[in-house]
């Protein structure tokens, strides 16, 4: 059995990457948080999926139910990152009014919160299609797809923006990686 001495001597961090789905935002976080978890550091990953069928059991897909989803995520990854751990959040959030809040919410607590757009385009989206949601939109199964029938706002300043489009994994896992070491955050 291998055990683990993670370091709490380091800031923690909320990491909030955004994108459409199928951008490749689990993929990136996960493959950080490896290389987090390797060097000893502590780190959380609030998948959104997993959020959603267990803190947010019940919410749907409404404007005020997409912003309730986000807030609830934003107030337990500041908790988290408040106490050590780097958090890293591959949470659509469509609505930048919404990620806004999660910032300022950061901020009242001196937290740090970092956003990341992961910017690849509708149409590499609608190609990888992990979960199928882009060909059952087009099949007329469901409606309110980010990007496609429901607005997805693009981040303006992120704090780092990726194109999964034109760089493999490994590349995105390296940029984001960088930019954690260079905040000092890693």
């Amino acid at each position: 059995m291998t055990t683990h001495s993670f370091c709490t001597c380091r800031p923690g961090a909320t990491v909030w990457l955004t994108g459409l789905p199928s951008a490749g935002k689990t993929t990136i976080a996960y493959g950080v948080a490896e290389r987090l978890r390797h060097h000893g550091r502590r780190v959380e990953v609030l998948d959104g999926d997993e959020v959603r069928r267990f803190l947010s059991a019940g919410l749907g897909f409404s404007r005020a139910d997409r912003d309730t989803n986000v807030q609830r995520i934003g107030m337990v990854a500041e908790v988290l990152a408040r106490n050590g751990t780097a958090v890293l959040v591959p949470v659509i959030a469509p609505y930048a009014d919404s990620r806004e809040m999660v910032r300022k919410h950061h901020e009242k607590s001196a937290t740090t919160y970092l956003e990341v757009h992961v910017a690849t385009p509708l149409e590499v989206c609608s190609v990888r299609d992990v979960k199928g949601l882009y060909a059952r939109q087009a099949a007329g199964g469901i409606s309110g797809l980010t990007g496609v029938d429901d607005p997805y706002e693009v981040p303006e300043t992120p704090d780092l923006r990726l194109g999964t489009h034109a760089e493999g994994v490994s590349e995105s896992v390296d940029a984001l990686y960088t930019l954690l070491v260079e905040r000092e955050l890693a």
